[in-house]
């Protein structure tokens, strides 16, 4: 299936979560002088104007970066993300739009901006359209290969990467059930491979059983060292649509868990009022 277009929910709360703590884990890992190896399985575009109908139809954004956009002192890891966020609209943004939110960055943007020049970046993504713009909007920066085709196989084969320092995000749109499975399978195949990488999975919370089965596989698969976020706008309910999301994080930085004990309480109420949640957990010890 490609009809999942995340031009619709750029910059929602779910990105906020994701987006953190890519920064943080990016901003760690390239701490070191060494070159780094990135994986984005599902990238997107790339980037997005807010300003576009299809971000303008729900508007997402507003209960997620929009709520953070003019905030003064936020956690560090949170401003440290929407400090990249600005980077990205100064980029794009119009002479007319002022320092008003407009535009907002994909994963793949993140990366290639927080990544040096002897790093190096595979971006994957099936939807014909996306995968043209992503392509257009990366072309003739060397370090960043763009495919057009399966990022979970992708993930498998590129592993062990020659740099033997890598992040691969995982992120799929879970537009088939079928996708909780083979996100396992594709950690479970590259940890064989590369049992040092540091792994990123974000998922949705639509069906709480589906993501405990999840997050149940990925504990007894015999992987070590794995912690789990989850910021929502509500608590679970039995209605349609996704409350919470989550990022399951193998390998993580030792310093996320000290950010996230600050950062989580923060967004959960700056971005869903008394009704937010959040949620810590050591899946695995190391």
């Amino acid at each position: 299936m490609l009809s999942y277009l995340h031009s619709f929910h750029a910059g929602n709360f779910a990105d906020v979560l994701k987006h953190t703590i890519l920064v943080h884990t990016l901003n760690y890992l390239t701490q070191k002088p060494k070159p780094l190896f990135y994986l984005d399985t599902h990238s997107g575009p790339g980037g997005f104007s807010l300003n576009q109908s299809e971000a303008q139809k729900n508007r997402e954004y507003e209960n997620g970066i929009g709520k953070l956009w003019e905030q003064a002192n936020l956690p560090e890891s949170v401003a440290q993300y929407v400090q990249t966020v600005r980077g990205f609209q100064a980029e794009n943004k119009t002479q007319q739009a002022g320092s008003a939110l407009s535009h907002y960055p994909g994963s793949p943007w993140f990366a290639a901006h927080l990544l040096g020049e002897y790093d190096r970046l595979t971006l994957c993504e099936l939807h014909p359209r996306e995968h043209q713009t992503l392509a257009g909007n990366f072309k003739g920066d060397r370090r960043i290969k763009v495919f057009n085709q399966d990022g979970f196989q992708s993930a498998i084969a590129a592993m062990p990467p020659r740099e033997r320092r890598g992040l691969v995000l995982i992120d799929p749109p879970y537009e088939i059930k079928s996708d909780y499975d083979r996100v396992v399978e594709v950690l479970k195949a590259c940890h064989k491979r590369f049992a040092t990488g540091t792994y990123a999975i974000w998922y949705p919370v639509v069906q709480r059983k589906q993501i405990d089965r999840m997050l149940k596989a990925i504990q007894t698969s015999g992987i070590r060292n794995i912690q789990v976020f989850e910021l929502g706008l509500q608590a679970d309910t039995a209605g349609r649509g996704m409350t919470s999301s989550g990022m399951i994080v193998v390998n993580p930085p030792w310093t996320l868990w000290k950010e996230m004990q600050t950062a989580l309480p923060f967004l959960a109420e700056t971005l869903g009022g008394k009704a937010g949640v959040y949620k810590m957990e050591q899946l695995v010890a190391e």
